[in-house]
């Protein structure tokens, strides 16, 4: 199965649909943790690993606001609201300058652990699909 980044123009902002929840059912918070921390060490070594906390602490942290982000959007408990209030990650994204470039490797790194995971073929193109648009609206700074 191919994972293909969807190339899109600056500032189009096509419709979301979430992933599939039995994929939490399957993996369970700690296999969506997991997921969020191999990505995270491979994003940390990437061409955009700058701008992601290079002090351990903050590093983790950042992780584990993502892995809460994630838990919930597979229907899991609410655990980025109840620490972070609503996602609102557009603005939360903002002081970051995040290019279609910057994108792509974001996703890059998931092209390689996704396969990884064992889960059925619609399972993984229902989270793919989800990440491929997603990832597209974080964009906010034309190359």
């Amino acid at each position: 199965m191919k994972l293909e980044i969807k190339e899109y123009q600056f500032g189009e902002r096509p419709q979301v649909t979430r992933p599939n929840r039995e994929i939490l059912t399957i993996l369970g918070e700690e296999g969506i943790r997991k997921l969020v921390d191999d990505h995270y060490s491979l994003l940390r070594e990437s061409e955009i690993g700058a701008m992601f906390p290079p002090d351990d602490k903050e590093f983790e942290a950042a992780k584990l606001r993502s892995s809460d982000f994630f838990i919930q959007i597979l229907g899991g408990p609410q655990y980025f609201n109840q620490n972070r209030g609503e996602p609102m990650l557009v603005r939360r994204h903002k002081p970051f300058k995040i290019t279609a470039e910057g994108r792509k490797i974001w996703l890059e790194c998931y092209q390689k652990l996704l396969p990884e995971l064992g889960l059925s073929d619609e399972l993984l193109m229902s989270y793919w699909n989800y990440l491929n648009v997603f990832s597209t609206w974080m964009i906010n700074n034309e190359e």
